[in-house]
């Protein structure tokens, strides 16, 4: 609880330092005079999400972030694991997307425009394209680094390339997915609202740049802080999908004042305990063996 109502604290101290520095109108170096203060935002905001066009940019950001997320998601596993997994399709994809990997996804707006016949398809394509990078080279790294032990294991008991794929190879990666997952929404955003200012009709950061260019300052914030509250929420979401997904690995809790502990299953702790017995009792007859060996040893000596 003292971890959350210190995580309040800074958040109220950061907008604390906001309003001082703006109503005071410093200009040291900085011209926090030109910046509305955190009231003027908060009417701004309070006036916006009383109307209905609010809801309708919001609605339409969250569809293109979903769709072209989710078409990242699948695309991007899918070749993460192709591309690690057979030289073929590296030595055939690789080099392509090396190539592309480095070009911003913003850059591909006039790609988009040419290519897709309505500016809606362009932006999922961008935000698709966004994520699908961090998405494929964290799934291609999380596969590579798969000890080969476990493959081993399953084709041993009779396992093919399929039962492989979906027993060890992508229960394996998962973290290293998801970390990219997570990265990739990230991305999915800032370019999903570049895009909407550059050839949106709705959107979240097709308002926010109307305001600017009407110069509504305080409603150019009110479009900051909601690209943030749903970029974090998002985010959120990726992170607590993939926990749920990987409660098999253990987790590390924080001690204050020292280093952090694992936190290892309940399963686990039956497993070991009950191995740690199985090995005391195993050690004890072996023990017992070795005692009536010796006595033996003593007896025949004797006679």
């Amino acid at each position: 609880m003292s971890r959350y109502v210190l995580r309040a604290a800074s958040l109220a101290a950061a907008l604390g330092l906001w309003q001082a520095l703006t109503s005071l109108k410093v200009d040291l170096w900085l011209r926090f005079s030109q910046f509305p203060t955190v009231t003027d935002v908060a009417r701004a905001f309070a006036d916006r999400v009383s109307g209905a066009d609010y809801w309708t940019n919001l609605t339409e950001s969250l569809t293109r972030i979903l769709t072209g997320f989710a078409l990242a998601a699948v695309l991007g596993v899918a070749t993460g694991v192709l591309v690690a997994r057979s030289r073929l399709a590296e030595d055939l994809l690789g080099p392509v997307l090396e190539v592309i990997r480095p070009i911003p996804a913003i850059a591909l707006v006039p790609v988009a425009i040419l290519l897709f016949p309505s500016n809606e398809q362009g932006i999922v394509f961008i935000t698709c394209t966004a994520a699908f990078f961090p998405v494929m080279v964290s799934t291609r790294h999380a596969v590579r680094a798969l000890t080969p032990v476990w493959e081993e294991a399953v084709r041993t008991m009779g396992g093919g390339r399929w039962r492989i794929l979906g027993s060890v190879v992508l229960p394996g990666a998962l973290p290293g997915i998801f970390g990219g997952l997570s990265v990739g929404i990230g991305v999915s955003w800032i370019c999903v609202i570049s895009a909407e200012m550059i050839s949106g009709q709705y959107g979240v950061g097709y308002r926010t740049w109307q305001d600017y260019t009407v110069v509504n300052y305080p409603g150019v914030f009110v479009g900051m802080v909601t690209i943030g509250v749903l970029g974090w929420v998002t985010s959120t979401a990726v992170e607590l999908l993939g926990r749920r997904l990987t409660r098999w690995l253990p987790r590390t809790s924080y001690v204050p004042g020292g280093r952090p502990r694992a936190v290892v299953p309940a399963a686990v702790v039956t497993v070991a305990v009950q191995a740690d017995g199985e090995s005391q009792k195993q050690s004890d007859a072996e023990q017992q063996d070795r005692d009536g060996t010796d006595q033996e040893a003593r007896d025949e000596h004797f006679v």
